[in-house]
């Protein structure tokens, strides 16, 4: 019973939190930036949203590719089809519930590769380590290049940087204790999972060991390339951004990122930081929610279709295997 409500907790919370940030950002917008973000989405160059969504198709292609390095390294020989469709459909439920669709590819590659789940899993949560210190990376760029201007949000927030840096260096803290209990605690119960996650460790850790390591940072760096050239080419559908910075680009690119994780897929929270971060550079709001709600609604159709699509193509290219 625990089990079964803390499931459809996983999928309500973030969904009523994206909901809620629609309906926020719905009553605060006038009818006249209403009307505004209509015309935005009639007047929008398609053709960029098509172009954004190709760059994201070999966004795809490289996450695929960069996998069969790590799997390779633990002995796997994978079909890169597999790889690919896996990686598509583990995108569609992320869109349902946040973060789970990192377990449906590990079990998939199970099924159709007969790749071990704790191993398949520990590739994966590598990856996303190795992904989220190239977003860092990205994050210390764009706040230090734009300083001045976040600083003076924060200001008109009555945030003070005091406040900011006594999270980050409690967050650190913690993070160092918990590191250190791992490594050289021999409690009974960090022993035990120690050997519960032997396996997704022995993943974790292909990146230092593999032979093709450069080729596998590599492609990481070009999944999030190809991530901000995807947001790059898509101001040019509006003729409001089309002239828009390099500058805001990244740091629109870098919250808008962020929000993904908020709610489902980014639902509500991705349109809403775009309009709060572009508005930080005088662009109005009606324009920075029509472009956001533009290029999330094209990459959750892009998503969805690809998803469904592999889902249905792994039975059918695996009927005889």
């Amino acid at each position: 019973m625990k089990n079964h409500i803390r499931k459809w907790l996983t999928i309500l919370v973030p969904l009523l939190i994206g909901i809620g940030i629609i309906y926020y950002q719905y009553t605060t917008l006038k009818p006249d930036e209403i009307e505004k973000i209509k015309i935005s989405f009639q007047k929008a160059n398609y053709y960029y949203i098509l172009l954004s969504l190709v760059i994201a198709l070999i966004g795809y292609w490289s996450r695929a590719y960069r996998w069969k390095f790590a799997l390779n390294h633990l002995g796997y020989q994978t079909r890169f089809y597999n790889n690919f469709f896996t990686v598509s459909v583990s995108y569609l439920v992320n869109l349902t519930v946040p973060r789970s669709g990192e377990i449906s590819r590990a079990a998939l590659l199970k099924k159709y590769e007969d790749v071990p789940f704790d191993k398949a899993f520990g590739t994966i949560v590598a990856e996303r380590i190795v992904d989220l210190c190239i977003f860092f990376l990205f994050v210390l760029i764009g706040f230090v290049s734009q300083f001045e201007a976040i600083y003076q949000f924060l200001l008109s927030k009555n945030i003070s940087l005091q406040t900011i840096l006594y999270y980050v260096v409690f967050a650190v803290v913690m993070g160092l204790i918990f590191l250190l209990i791992w490594i050289y605690a021999e409690w009974k119960i960090i022993l035990k999972l120690k050997k519960k996650l032997s396996g997704l460790i022995e993943g974790m850790t292909t990146l230092f060991k593999m032979e093709k390591k450069w080729e596998y940072i590599f492609h990481s760096f070009f999944i999030w390339f190809s991530y901000l050239v995807m947001f790059y080419v898509s101001i040019f559908a509006l003729p409001e951004t089309a002239d828009m910075s390099f500058d805001i680009v990244i740091m629109g690119f870098i919250f808008g990122s962020l929000a993904v994780g908020f709610s489902n897929g980014g639902l509500g929270a991705y349109p809403f930081s775009i309009a709060l971060i572009f508005s930080l550079y005088g662009i109005s709001n009606d324009v920075g929610t029509a472009y956001g709600w533009l290029v999330w609604t094209s990459q959750t159709v892009l998503t969805i279709l690809l998803g469904l699509i592999s889902y249905v193509l792994l039975p059918v290219f695996n009927r005889n295997k």
